[in-house]
This record gives C-alpha cells, structure tokens and sequence, in this order.
C-alpha cells in the first residue's frame, strides 16, 4: 500500500475518531503514531514521541503561550471584562442596538489583553447578557452578539492562535500580532453594522434606552479598567513590536502589569489569583497536549507525502490561484464546523501551508489572518460552534437553535471580511511592513 492511501486512511480514521469523541489531542496521537509506524517503522514512531515532542517543549518559544493565557485569567477573574463594558455601556447603550454594540466594543477591547475566542465569549456573555435580557432584547440577537463577539478574541492581538500558527511556521510572532490590529478593528465594526440593519429590520428586537449618560460619566470610565487595559497593552505589545521584548519577555511583562495593577486597585483577591492560575494550568496543559498530537500527526502526514501532492495537484490546476484559495479556504470552513479552532490550526497547516504560500505564492503573515478569520467562522456555526455552546452554558434557558439562529448576520460580516482581505491583502500586511522593516 502506497504512503499516500495510508496518509488518506489516516485522515478518515482521525475524523472517526473525533465523531465517537475521543479527544482531539488522543485521537491526534493515536492516528499519526499508528500512520508512521506503518510507513516507516514502530522504532521510528517512539523516536519521534521521545525526541521531537521533548525537543519542541523546551524551546523557549512555546514558554510564550501560559504568560499570555495567564494574563487573560487575571483580567476575567479581577472583573477588568466588567468594568470595560460599563465603559462601553455608558458611550453607545442609549442608542437602539446599543448593549449589542457595547458588547462588540468591550469584547474587541477584552480581546486585547485576553488572547482568546471562549474566555473572551464567556466573560463577556456572563457580563452582558442579563443587561440585554432587562432591557428586553431579543435572545437571538443577544446570545448571537457575545457569541460573534468572543471570536474577536483571537484576532486582535495577543492571540493564542497567532502564537502557535507563528511556532508551526516559523513566522515573527510580533509581525502576526500587527497583522491583526485593523482586521480586528474592521471586523468589529462590520458586526456593528450587522446590528445597526439588524434592528432596523427588526426593531423590536432592541428596543431604544431612555438612560443616557453625560460625557463627564462616560469619561469617567476610563479610568475603572480602560486605562489599564491600554497601559498592559502598549507596555507589552509596543514593546514587542519595537523590540524592545521577546514575545515571552513580552508576555511576561503584560501579566506582571496587569497583575500588578488589579491588586494594587483591590480588584483581584488571593481566592481569584489561585482561580487564574488553576485555569491557566489547565488551558496551557490542553494546548501543549495539541501540540504534542500535531507533532506526531504532522509528521505522519509529511511521511505519507500528502501535502507534496496537494502542492502538485493545485500547481496543475487550470484555475487562478484565488479559486484554489478559495476552495481551501471552503475546507477550512467546513473543518471548522466539527473540530475546535486549535487543534485544526495544528492540524492542518502542514496541508495546506506549502500550498498556499509556497506555491500560490501568498503572504503567509496574511495567510495567518485570514485563517483565523475562517476560524472564527467555525466557532459560530453549526454543529460544533464552540463559542455558541459556551453562551448556552451561560444562558442556559435559552436553546441552542435559537442562538444559531441569529448568527446570520456576523456571518455575513465575517464574509466580508475575509473578501476584503482577499481583495485587499495590504489590511493585513500594512501595519507589520509599516513598523517591523
């Protein structure tokens, strides 16, 4: 049997595995030791568990992923989420729509020190959804709002996904992180429009707040969590991107900063500085054990030749190179749909990676973009959507299909995005060739 049929059988037994639910990260490891093990040889397989796993976690890159998680933790449990959509409440809340707008303002500001789509999500979802619930919003709307929302988390830097798609290719972290700034601010203002004609359409899904706020109460947000934000922001990430900091050093930096200044401010108790670090164990245990599978399963798959053929099979394709992207990006989307936002990052950048950039010949900085684009298509539509199921853990009176339901709309925005981006690559690619020569 020929490395490429073994390579395909392998892939049809990881999705079975992962339909009877074995979890990503096991059925990851199973499928790609028992794949290498029948191309080459069983010896060959237990090297790679013991040498490049073991090689992979004590390089200092990877020590960049639990400082940033725990920087995330510390702004959840010290109420930072809180304080930034009172912040944002008191700005647009008056205006029809305006809760649903507020949470897209507070969710893109979260997602500037939290890094990801489900902890961005569920901050957010248990903060403003029983404002919007009060105020009598419609639980389509609301529900679909935070879920969208959460996805801004790993598109606006730091983000989680950036670091480990920066790690499997080789690509500047720093660079990755500028690369989605104006993504994230464009798609966070597509979703406000998604909400503006949302409830012109339907205005009874939002009606109009009679409280309005001076400027002088809206100003005075700023300084209950929005300051604190922007200073972990630019203290880590400016000096990142001035290099100043290594990622990890940069990482490092923001949570002492943050850390610092919820404790001084009274905002985060020892009860949750032990949460914060329990839950950053636990998340960064779960994505080491991704990258652990990814490793072996990528290797799997660079043994059975896969991503060679797919390279020669786009490279022969009568097609311009924006419909082979497309159509990656359609398996993208649809990968999306039943398997968690990491572990098909880490899954299938060894695919489609040497496709993309190294035959069609695309930026692969902008690359990184679009893919977590894609992503945060996935995390919001059926039948996985991650974050859709963590709203419903929060909201657990209203049905899941409901929240379904009234996605539509970011879904669009999100396809907008993601044309923008294809039509107008210099989106992604402006700010890092602007600030890192």
């Amino acid at each position: 049997m020929s490395p490429e049929i073994i390579g395909l059988i392998g892939i049809i037994i990881f999705m079975v595995l992962i339909f009877l639910r074995v979890p990503i990260a096991y059925a990851m490891l199973l499928t790609g030791f028992a794949g290498f093990s029948v191309i080459v040889t069983p010896k060959a397989a237990l090297n790679v568990l013991a040498t490049d796993i073991f090689s992979t976690f004590s390089t200092y890159s990877l020590s960049v992923i639990p400082m940033f998680v725990w920087m995330g933790f510390i702004a959840y449990y010290s109420g930072v989420g809180k304080n930034l959509y009172t912040f944002a409440y008191r700005m647009v809340g008056h205006k029809r729509g305006g809760l649903a707008i507020a949470t897209q303002v507070a969710c893109a500001v979260f997602g500037a020190i939290c890094g990801s789509n489900t902890a961005t999500a569920a901050t957010m979802g248990a903060i403003s959804l029983p404002e919007m619930k009060k105020y009598g919003y419609n639980d389509s709307l609301s529900t679909a709002s935070v879920a969208a929302g959460g996805a801004l988390g790993v598109l606006i830097p730091p983000s989680v996904i950036f670091i480990v798609y920066g790690i499997q290719t080789t690509q500047s972290i720093g660079r990755l992180f500028l690369s989605g700034i104006l993504p994230g601010i464009l798609l966070m203002f597509l979703y406000i429009a998604a909400i503006y004609f949302t409830v012109r359409i339907h205005p009874e899904y939002a009606p109009a707040s009679e409280i309005s706020y001076t400027w002088k109460e809206k100003l005075a947000g700023l300084s209950n969590g929005l300051l604190e934000v922007l200073f972990t922001f630019f203290v880590s990430l400016g000096g990142l991107f001035a290099g100043w900091f290594t990622p990890t050093e940069a990482g490092s930096v923001g949570t002492a900063s943050i850390l610092l200044i919820t404790v001084l401010r009274r905002q985060l108790k020892w009860d949750g500085i032990k949460k914060s670090l329990a839950d950053t164990t636990k998340t960064t245990s779960m994505i080491m054990l991704l990258v652990a599978g990814a490793i072996v399963f990528g290797r799997f798959i660079a043994v059975s030749r896969l991503p060679f053929l797919m390279a020669t099979w786009a490279s022969t394709l009568a097609l311009p190179s924006v419909f082979i992207l497309i159509i990656v990006l359609l398996i993208y989307l649809v990968l999306g749909c039943i398997i968690d936002a990491l572990a098909m990052i880490l899954l299938t950048i060894p695919i489609f990676y040497p496709v993309v950039v190294d035959v069609l010949g695309y930026d692969p900085v902008w690359f990184g973009v679009v893919i977590v684009l894609v992503v945060a298509m996935g995390v919001i539509t059926p039948p996985v959507g991650m974050n859709v199921f963590i709203i419903k853990g929060v909201a657990k009176d209203i049905p899941v299909e409901t929240i379904f339901k009234g996605v539509l709309p970011f879904l669009l925005a999100l396809f907008i995005c993601i044309t923008l981006l294809i039509i107008f690559p210099e989106i992604a690619t402006f700010l890092p060739s602007l600030l890192m020569k």
